[in-house]
């Protein structure tokens, strides 16, 4: 039987410094098809070349990854500043719409780190450009050397509500994470549950309240060392469930929400 697929939100980049490409780390394919079992499919993240609606009848789920590129303030009712970083007003331009049709269709989607953001500003919350410059606030960013389990190593804890869908996801009130993000959660949009926070307060795993489907998201980035996190693998186990299940046609909460 073929698997579910799951479209993983990709980001423009150049190749060699001057070929434009849609690109998606493999780290991000390797969890979707190793510990939630689905099919990962690329997508290029361009209105010019796909539509929502062709989306979300082509994927049974979506996993909003990371990227450099920030989304535009311009999106939250703010202007651009130095501070707000590199743009990609394609992949506003796809993700956005498409997170606020699969809240209200109950298609499944998990956020990761940028999609994490892109959850908050599809449903009216803010960022802000650089939460390192906030007063008591750590740095939250990539390490700027070193090798990729040095980047993408533990640094900080997770702190979940009690009895909230983290909390019994994981089986712990508080869990060790990876950071490498610049940009947060200034305020929280509508239905946005923020339900995780690093030790300084920034916002770190969310829900939609009341939405058919699974719309789990975290600032950190799980897929890394997905296979074997015990962190990780629990939240991929759990949308590719959901994925599963829209597969099948059941369309009722999918999510741990009324767990």
């Amino acid at each position: 039987m073929a698997r579910p697929i799951v479209g993983i939100i990709g980001n423009l980049s150049l190749l060699n410094d001057d070929y434009p490409v849609h690109s998606g780390g493999t780290i991000n394919s390797a969890a979707v098809a190793q510990v939630s079992d689905c099919m990962p499919l690329l997508i290029p993240s361009d209105p010019r070349f796909v539509t929502v609606e062709e989306l979300m009848e082509a994927c049974d789920g979506f996993l909003l990854t990371g990227g450099r590129p920030n989304i535009h303030p311009e999106e939250y009712g703010e202007s651009e500043t130095e501070a707000h970083g590199a743009f990609d007003r394609c992949r506003d331009a796809i993700t956005l719409p498409l997170i606020r049709a699969c809240v209200e269709r109950g298609q499944p989607f998990l956020g990761v780190c940028r999609g994490f953001q892109e959850v908050n500003v599809a449903m009216g919350g803010t960022l802000y450009p650089e939460i390192r410059e906030l007063p008591g606030r750590m740095n939250h960013r990539m390490p700027p050397d070193g090798s990729l389990e040095e980047k993408f190593a533990l640094r900080h804890v997770v702190r979940f509500g009690e009895s909230g869908i983290f909390h019994r996801l994981f089986g712990a009130a508080e869990v060790m994470t990876n950071t490498l993000h610049g940009q947060g959660i200034k305020t929280a949009g509508k239905r946005i549950v923020v339900d995780g926070w690093a030790p300084d307060g920034t916002p770190e795993a969310l829900f939609v309240a009341d939405a058919p489907g699974f719309t789990l998201s975290v600032q950190w980035h799980p897929e890394w060392n997905a296979t074997s996190d015990p962190v990780s693998r629990p939240l991929f186990e759990a949308f590719g469930d959901a994925v599963r299940a829209w597969a099948r046609g059941e369309r009722k909460d999918a999510c741990l929400q009324s767990a």
